[in-house]
């Protein structure tokens, strides 16, 4: 069966948002209320533009569904654009003069043009819609086999929170993040961020942030160490720092390893086996410094993975540039944006990363049915439980 994949197309201001997923089994149910739920809760946050009292995202399945659930063919999603004005030159015109920190130049100079107008387009954080649909939809599989995703804004420029997340408290972090304009599961963190942003707009500033995401319940051996396309925590570096404005991207305590030493960074072994039903097979750590993923595995684990966005390169007071025409010096344009999108981003972390994650799952546990699907992961868990298989090397059987 094809691997689960996805490809989006789109413009900002087209008629439609297009997502294609390929690789999904058949007979998968599809919870089109928490792909629309997800889709909302990307268009919010404090400190949003005025396109989101524009669109009302949700989503339209156009190939691959019948009756609510996968047929195995390729799937096609649609989020149809409220404010579609691409051809109209006086509501959408040319772009000469780039914005630092955005896609406009390189765009501009790679394409062999002086209108920005094209790259920006598609450069736009618009497509984001996109990848939450393509990850909520592949959350339907995992939450199959419960499997779970909680994202959440870790800081807004210094004001950050310091609340830690378990298997025992995340849902009701949720609640609370849920409750927050910002997205952080800390009342008193989530009011320093508004004021951080309310003065970001009267500076006519941007202002950027720490997001971060776990994946609760993957079994342990999802991603490989054998070929380095196959790791799991390189492909969630890959797939997190491709959306737009991130700039850096840490697996459990990421960069702090540099700073001490192997005792303080590796995370203990220890079997418990009143825990052998679980995801991790009872094999427990009291730290998970890894972020769940050991030589590019699942290691029973929560996966974490965080990422650093930059503030949004549409500042409302514009930055030195130069019109690409004439090349004299010019302030940048400036394109309907926002002061904030870091809630936005840690919407579209959280499903980026369990997209990730249920890629790595299909790979392991193929089939063209979700029957067969959960046939494999119920075989696997259960000779998983019954290691050793076969005497150990040098040690002669009993009997």
């Amino acid at each position: 069966m094809p691997v689960l994949d996805y490809q989006t197309a789109g413009e900002s201001h087209g008629p439609a948002l297009v997502i294609t997923v390929t690789g999904l089994p058949a007979g998968l149910d599809i919870d089109v209320g928490f792909i629309n739920g997800e889709l909302a809760r990307r268009q919010g946050g404090y400190g949003r533009g005025g396109r989101q009292r524009i669109e009302q995202d949700t989503v339209e399945f156009l190939t691959g569904v019948r009756r609510g659930r996968t047929i195995a063919a390729p799937l096609t999603m649609a989020i149809r654009n409220n404010d579609s004005r691409l051809d109209d030159l006086e509501k959408t015109p040319p772009v000469y003069r780039p914005r630092p920190g955005h896609a406009d130049l390189a765009g501009s100079v790679k394409w062999l043009t002086t209108d920005c107008r094209e790259t920006l387009e598609r450069a736009s954080a618009r497509e984001t819609a996109s990848r939450v649909a393509a990850g909520a939809l592949a959350r339907c599989l995992l939450r199959e086999f419960n499997m779970e995703a909680f994202g959440f804004v870790r800081s807004i420029l210094d004001a950050q929170t310091g609340v830690s997340v378990t298997e025992a408290n995340w849902r009701e972090l949720r609640g609370i993040r849920d409750a927050s304009e910002t997205y952080c599961p800390d009342e008193a963190v989530t009011a320093k961020q508004c004021e951080i942003i309310r003065q970001a707009k009267i500076d006519k500033d941007t202002v950027g942030g720490l997001v971060e995401a776990h994946v609760f319940g993957c079994p342990i051996g999802l991603g490989s160490c054998m070929d380095w396309t196959t790791k799991l925590d390189a492909r969630l570096a890959y797939a997190v720092m491709g959306i737009q404005a991130f700039k850096a991207v840490e697996i459990g305590l990421g960069k702090e390893c540099a700073f001490l030493p192997g005792h303080k960074v590796h995370d203990p072994i220890r079997y418990d086996a009143k825990l052998r039903a679980s995801a991790h097979l009872g094999f427990v750590r009291d730290s998970n410094n890894a972020g769940g993923t050991e030589g590019g595995m699942t290691n029973g684990m929560p996966v974490v993975v965080r990422g650093t966005m930059k503030p949004i390169a549409t500042l409302l007071r514009g930055m030195p540039s130069v019109d690409l025409n004439t090349k004299e010096t010019q302030m940048s344009s400036y394109e309907r944006s926002d002061v904030c999108a870091v809630s936005a981003a840690s919407v579209v972390l959280e499903n980026v990363a369990a997209f990730e994650v249920a890629r790595a799952f299909t790979e392991k546990f193929s089939g063209d049915s979700l029957t067969e699907v959960r046939a494999q992961y119920d075989a696997y868990m259960r000779f998983a439980r019954m290691l050793p298989l076969e005497p150990p090397v040098g040690v002669i059987a009993k009997g």
